[in-house]
């Protein structure tokens, strides 16, 4: 079973700013709660330790995480690879009207374990919900 999640947002920041935090690999790892840890190998790739709740899985995993597709400052594609799942993220940034951006988050998880989809049936939206206060909280430093 795959598990979809699609959550807009709109926020007061232009797209150029939004798409720095959206492409920062440790910004776009911090809110995940079940990542624990993570390492940028380079400017497209980064592993993410994750641990999933679920009784299958009793050990830390690790997910390679690819940046895959990029076009400045209007989207960008991830792939993340491990044994347990496929996780696929999209991230498209569009103008408002007021100087804005309206950012459109779309993720795909594909889980190849039993209890990896149910999992993020029940919490993909809230994690959807965490990366979206990390970029309010973002913004609002720079306020």
């Amino acid at each position: 079973m795959t598990v979809r999640a699609e959550r807009t947002m709109t926020v007061p920041a232009t797209p150029e700013r939004v798409w720095e935090f959206i492409t920062d690999p440790d910004k776009r790892a911090r809110p995940i709660s079940v990542v624990t840890d993570w390492e940028v190998i380079d400017d497209t790739h980064a592993n993410w330790s994750i641990e999933l709740p679920i009784p299958v899985v009793s050990q830390t995993m690790t997910v390679k995480t690819e940046d895959v597709e990029q076009r400045r400052p209007e989207y960008a594609r991830f792939i993340g690879r491990s044994k347990v799942m496929t996780v696929q993220g999209e991230h498209e940034l569009e103008e408002t009207a007021d100087g804005g951006t309206k950012l459109t988050n779309r993720f795909i998880v594909d889980g190849k374990l039993p209890g990896v989809e149910r999992f993020f049936k029940r919490n993909l939206d809230d994690e959807m919900q965490k990366l979206e206060q990390a970029l309010r909280d973002d913004l609002e430093v720079e306020a």
